[in-house]
């Protein structure tokens, strides 16, 4: 079965030293490349209370345990310069052996946008423009730009190696047809469930018949932990579903043995989506490893 299976490494650890959370995020890029997990990606997210280790210099380290499968990042297009962003992407897709892909989104948190400073009202015009501007500069254009930003000739050096695949995270269905129009694969969003995750995959397809797209990437991200027993997935789980984890339908949550977890990937496979993208459940380390590690088990279940 053609399911790729991916796993977006957590940035956020409540650690007194952030070097323990830093190390905590290259033992599970490292835990994943042995798992033989399909790609490999960082979140973004700004001005934060707690350590949040930021994306372009951990992916960075992460690099060096990676391998030659797809590595990527997630980045808020209104809350960057897109010079500084596309000089970073570039960078880290050189450093990176294999294909890069950019992850990108809105960003809705005022808390944040107003703490870097950017106007959230604008945030459409200001992902579109920034996402049009990258895309000028990794062809190796030069830049004149008089609108969110002010940008006179501008442009990048190095350019990417290959180009960047990007892939757009949506929830709304304006927000659906504009990733159908601007990216070569849509994100969808944790929080759905099966039945939702189906709906909106449909709402995609037909935008992307609308616009005469062929998507490369149907992806969506799940918050999984795979335990060693079903009775062991419950048990670790159950207080995260108690506790309102970030807002979800437990239904939105994949937890479970092997055979469990594999079937319901088999289902989102079903539905025709390309990739799944994890996000560790569990805040313990030790669970999280563990978690990868039987991926690999899911991962053969699957083929």
């Amino acid at each position: 079965m053609g399911l790729n299976i991916g796993i977006s490494v957590s940035s956020s650890y409540q650690v007194s030293d952030p070097r323990q959370g830093a190390r905590f995020m290259v033992e599970r890029a490292r835990q994943a490349r042995q798992a033989g997990l399909d790609s490999l990606f960082v979140g973004d997210h700004h001005v934060t209370p707690a350590p949040y280790f930021q994306n372009s210099p951990i992916l960075g380290r992460m690099l060096a345990e990676w391998g030659d499968r797809p590595v990527g990042a997630l980045y808020l297009l209104p809350l960057w310069n897109p010079v500084l962003l596309a000089e970073q992407v570039s960078t880290l897709a050189s450093i990176a052996q294999g294909r890069f892909i950019l992850q990108c989104g809105l960003g809705g948190d005022t808390r944040q946008s107003g703490g870097m400073g950017v106007d959230i009202s604008r945030r459409v015009g200001m992902f579109e423009t920034a996402l049009e501007t990258l895309r000028a500069l990794w062809r190796g254009e030069e830049v004149n730009l008089d609108r969110y930003w002010h940008l006179t000739r501008s442009r990048i050096s190095p350019l990417p190696p290959e180009p960047v695949e990007v892939w757009i995270g949506s929830l709304a269905p304006a927000a659906i047809n504009r990733t159908a129009r601007m990216a070569e694969g849509w994100l969808g969003s944790p929080g759905l469930t099966f039945q939702q995750a189906a709906d909106s995959l449909n709402l995609y397809r037909q935008a992307c018949a609308e616009h005469n797209r062929k998507p490369t990437a149907v992806a969506l991200r799940r918050d999984v932990f795979v335990g060693a027993s079903s009775e062991e997935a419950q048990r670790v789980v159950r207080p995260y579903i108690e506790g309102g984890y970030r807002g979800f339908s437990e239904e939105a949550m994949l937890f479970g043995s092997v055979e469990e977890v594999a079937e319901t990937l088999s289902s989102y496979a079903g539905l025709g989506y390309t990739d799944i993208i994890i996000r560790n459940i569990s805040a313990d380390q030790g669970e999280s490893l563990a978690t990868i590690e039987r991926l690999a088990e899911v991962k053969a279940l699957l083929r």
